[in-house]
């Protein structure tokens, strides 16, 4: 064994060159590496995706040329980017700007960990592989972030529109091609936002990029949408219960309707193609296409509805009759032509909730100052009044009509020219029915349950000054015992206080006779004087006098080192420290 080498699993730590040059490794040229990555690894899921589907296909339109610029183009659209079709059966360019949004969650999702990854400095596990003991490591591991903020960001940007700018050119050699408009507004917008998304989200969540951008608001605005701890205000809490209460009360709007019409939808994925994998490419179109669903529903339900082509609208009231359209399965959701019926109007059942919920979570916020009221070193004054109430509840209402309005306007767009040139909800009259669902029903609500939940709670004032005369009822006057007190209840006269000598029984009690002590204050040599020191006339009464020493130490008196303050007074301590001054003339009680 003596020719075997000592192996241990710790390993040595990186050499001093490498560390400054992982130290002082420039972040621009990783937030460059960082997003061409993330739009590199984009572009390659949309094209195994499609190559996957050309593969399968038994009767493929075009060769695998074909299927990659196809690739290039859908990816362009996951970000919003309109595409123009040229194979018309007219000959005549159609638009196609209709995105899947589910899509756009890929996109979003690597441009985020990009900029994360990138602000981080790229050498997040870097330090596991050696001792975390070493001072080094330590050393580099809190200096992290190591990149700047912009500089990050700008590299990621950078690096992701590097990218972008080839994937737009080879797409507009295909039968698919990007509208350069809308492909230099949406692509960048959207590395920008996500990007910068992830910075903040690598530094922290910090509130200070928040309240800048929130300048534009009114100084009293600004705290209901953003928490003085950075967190989310209570408007803009509202608001993201009741747009959640909208989309999912959307989807199920969808969900109920396809089962509804069950029949119909099956007969639509059988008649749209006959092999298994065009099924499966359906499907797979349907699923993306679900959030634009939820959407629609709940724009059905807020009353506007959405178009099935120019001059078609569809809603709970009346629904227009739509054109020819291709039997895809999501349109048999869609309710017949004429005149609404009570289960059409029964819709209208989601705004309500949604518009509950927001002013219910406005009421909670307002009232969690008063919750706080009733504890120590807390005050009424901070509790909400009437008119921050409303401001709050309406705020909430503006915030959700307005992400909405976001939402409506990047689920609808064109399928082609014509008839075919709008489909989904028109943004700005979804925005305008949510503002006043939400506005005339959470504005009330919040301000009722507030009312409610204030008044419900006053009684219980009474009741808490009730208990503390309760546990008070021990003292009659300042510094005397309540007649007839009984040892076993524990009645005192005042609460400790630091620097206590000592409580001591007097005589009587020490023969268990009168059981009326008196104690000494700090400094007391103990005697026959029966002065009542710090505690006023008398601690305990009873047969023994708390305290009361019946060892060699006077006539009833007891030094305080031999008492527990803590034991003894610390249950008594949310008294009053400092009561009025005892009469001292007056003579102990005797039970």
């Amino acid at each position: 064994m003596a020719g075997v080498t000592e192996m241990t699993a710790r390993r040595r730590s990186p050499s001093p060159l490498l560390t400054r040059m992982r130290d002082h490794s420039p972040g621009l040229v990783g937030g460059l590496t960082g997003g061409a990555l993330a739009a590199g690894l984009g572009l390659a899921s949309f094209a195994m995706l499609v190559m996957l589907l050309w593969i399968l296909s038994p009767y493929p339109d075009s060769g695998p040329g074909g299927a990659m610029h196809v690739a290039a183009a859908l990816w362009l659209l996951a970000h919003g980017a309109e595409l123009v079709r040229t194979d018309t059966l007219s000959g005549v360019p159609a638009p196609l700007g209709l995105p899947p949004l589910l899509l756009l969650a890929l996109p979003v999702w690597l441009l985020h960990r990009a900029a994360r990854d990138a602000t981080d400095g790229g050498g997040e596990d870097e330090d596991d592989d050696y001792d975390t003991d070493d001072e080094r490591g330590l050393a580099v591991a809190a200096s992290r972030p190591l990149a700047a903020p912009r500089t990050a960001w700008t590299g990621v940007v950078v690096g992701y529109l590097a990218v972008a700018a080839p994937a737009a050119l080879y797409a507009a050699g295909g039968v698919l091609r990007p509208s350069w408009l809308w492909t230099g507004v949406c692509v960048p917008l959207v590395a920008v936002v996500a990007a910068g998304a992830g910075v903040w989200s690598a530094y922290g969540r910090p509130g200070r990029p928040l309240r800048r951008l929130l300048r534009v608001l009114p100084a009293g605005a600004r705290p209901l949408v953003l928490g003085p701890d950075g967190r989310p205000g209570v408007a803009t809490r509202a608001s993201a219960a009741g747009l959640a209460v909208l989309l999912g009360g959307g989807a199920l709007l969808v969900v109920g309707s396809l089962a509804w019409h069950g029949a119909a939808t099956q007969a639509a994925l059988l008649r749209l193609t006959e092999g298994w994998s065009g099924r499966f490419a359906v499907l797979l179109l349907c699923v993306a296409l679900l959030p634009n669903a939820a959407v629609w529903g709940a724009a059905y339900a807020l009353g506007p509805g959405f178009a099935l082509g120019a001059g078609h609208a569809v809603g709970p009231l009346a629904s227009a009759p739509a054109p020819f359209l291709p039997p895809f399965p999501l349109l048999a959701a869609v309710p017949e032509a004429g005149q609404g019926a009570p289960v059409h109007w029964a819709a209208g059942a989601v705004p309500v909730v949604a518009a509950l919920v927001v002013g219910w979570t406005v009421a909670t916020g307002a009232l969690s100052a008063e919750r706080a009221g009733t504890g120590p070193g807390s005050t009424r004054a901070d509790v909400w009044s009437f008119g921050r109430t409303v401001r709050a509840a309406a705020l909430a209402s503006t915030l959700c009509a307005a992400v909405f309005a976001g939402l409506a306007g990047l689920a609808g767009g064109p399928l082609g020219a014509g008839v075919l040139s709008r489909f989904g909800p028109v943004w700005w009259q979804a925005a305008a029915a949510t503002l006043a669902w939400l506005g005339l029903l959470a504005i009330p609500t919040a301000v009722g349950v507030r009312a409610w939940r204030c008044r419900s709670s006053r009684p219980e004032e009474p009741r808490i000054g009730k208990q503390r005369e309760d546990r008070a009822e021990g003292t009659h006057g300042p510094g005397r015992l309540r007649k007839g007190a009984r040892l076993g209840r524990g009645r005192f006269t005042r609460t400790g206080v630091a620097g206590i000598a000592g409580v001591a029984g007097g005589a009587e009690a020490a023969d268990g006779g009168r059981g009326a002590g008196s104690a000494r204050g700090a400094g007391s040599s103990g005697g026959d004087e029966g002065a009542e020191g710090f505690w006023g006339a008398g601690v305990f009464d009873g047969a023994r006098g708390a305290g009361a020493a019946d060892g060699p130490r006077g006539a009833g008196a007891a030094d305080g080192r031999d008492q527990d303050p803590e034991t003894d007074f610390g249950l008594y301590d949310f008294l009053p420290s400092d009561p009025a001054p005892s009469d001292r003339s007056a003579p102990p009680e005797s039970a």
